[in-house]
């Protein structure tokens, strides 16, 4: 009797955990075509910085350490590599990204610039509106760069949505959080080589992301946060040790019609 009730219980467990699997592979896609074609079409140019020089525009700031200006170009190391308690104890401050923020409002825009791996993980761009309150830190959206692949993100609808992140700690909500996390991000298998630069260009048009590298299509998204009508600013960001900006320009831009 104890055999037979081990061995129901032991069924229910595998058909629970292989439902969990199918629920969760029937909201995973495949990544969408990339267009060939450019989404966005440069207006006015809004900014462009080729950090020459001791003095910098006024609109960079601080937000995550560390970033230096060094050998005519930007550099971001990731300092925060560990959860560390604060000085008063009394709360954790926790592993984060170098982050270099830019004040330039957009809304379709194209993000134009050089980047080099020397040592870093990740390398992106990213775009927030701080008076949205419905993700977190008024996170919207990203592109973001490993030397293995590109992955677009729609924050706002997903990962940093405040209704998501409050669900993603009850287990008995996975599968709902799975059905609203699918296609909010796809990733796309790319080749880099470390230390030396790559020309990244990022358009935003409507509620689409297109990503190119050194020319080449290489990442796209259509996703609602995407079309946030106002991305109030543009922050960058790197992963371990030592990434690069260069040659950044922010160029207003209109959708293309195709």
């Amino acid at each position: 009797m104890a055999e037979t009730f081990y061995q129901t219980s032991m069924n229910k467990h595998l058909l629970l955990t292989t439902l969990s699997f199918l629920t969760a592979s029937a909201f995973a896609a495949e990544p969408p075509s990339i267009p060939a074609q450019p989404i966005a079409k440069k207006k006015e140019l809004l900014f462009s910085d080729n950090f020459q020089g001791g003095e910098h525009d006024q609109r960079w700031h601080r937000v995550v350490d560390t970033f230096a200006f060094e050998s005519g170009a930007l550099k971001g190391t990731q300092t925060r590599v560990k959860d560390t308690p604060s000085k008063d104890g009394k709360s954790v401050i926790k592993a984060h990204a170098a982050v270099y923020g830019l004040e330039v409002p957009t809304k379709d825009s194209v993000v134009e610039c050089r980047i080099k791996f020397e040592g870093a993980t990740m390398i992106d761009v990213e775009f927030d509106d701080r008076k949205y309150t419905g993700a977190h830190y008024g996170h919207l959206c990203r592109a973001q760069v490993r030397l293995d692949k590109v992955t677009i993100m729609d924050e706002r609808e997903g990962s940093q949505n405040e209704v998501i992140k409050a669900m993603k700690d009850d287990p008995a909500k996975k599968a709902q959080v799975a059905k609203m996390m699918a296609g909010r991000s796809a990733t796309f298998p790319v080749k880099l080589e470390a230390g030396k630069w790559h020309d990244l260009a990022v358009e935003t048009a409507g509620d689409e992301m297109r990503v190119t590298i050194d020319g080449k299509p290489s990442g796209f998204l259509k996703s609602p946060g995407i079309g946030h009508v106002t991305k109030s600013k543009i922050e960058l960001g790197v992963a371990g040790q030592n990434g690069w900006f260069d040659d950044l320009k922010v160029y207003n831009a209109e959708p293309v019609k195709h």
